[in-house]
């Protein structure tokens, strides 16, 4: 049975590098290497099958909530990536100074900071945008990229 749970945590630990980042496998990987390890020290078959389950489901179920966390701070919506190099207008002056700013783009309303930290950009100005910081688009006026 030793060989097994082996070839189990190889098996596993493969799928995990492969699927790069979704940390679902890796659970898998320890609770085999915990089965593996109770068949090297003669525990029964089924001790060894239970805790194989146990360990990985109760790995897979407690540290969801961290890995939910962990992954919404690191990867960007996909709203946000949408935005970025869109042309649009400011519909409430730019200032970060009094962190304000509204533009338009594409009829919708986004809270907007200018992307030189310097400068105000007044209403009704074009913009493009550069980048999306939190829940701001950061945004250059068009004169200025243009001259």
């Amino acid at each position: 049975m030793t060989l097994i749970w082996l070839i189990l945590f190889v098996v596993f630990l493969a799928a995990e590098v492969i699927s790069t980042g979704t940390l679902i496998f890796i659970w898998f990987c320890i609770g085999a290497l915990v089965a593996l390890i109770t068949s090297y020290l003669g525990g029964s078959q089924m001790l060894q099958g239970i805790l194989f389950f146990s360990v990985s489901i109760v790995l897979l179920i407690g540290t969801k909530p961290f890995i939910k966390r962990y992954s919404k701070q690191k990867r960007p919506s996909k709203k946000a990536n949408r935005i970025l190099l869109k042309r649009g207008t400011v519909v409430k002056e730019i200032n970060n100074l009094k962190a304000q700013g509204a533009v338009s783009l594409d009829g919708k309303i986004w809270s907007a900071r200018n992307s030189e930290n310097e400068m105000v950009i007044p209403v009704g100005s074009e913009i493009i945008v550069t980048g999306v910081e939190g829940r701001n688009a950061m945004v250059k006026e068009i004169e200025k990229i243009e001259t």
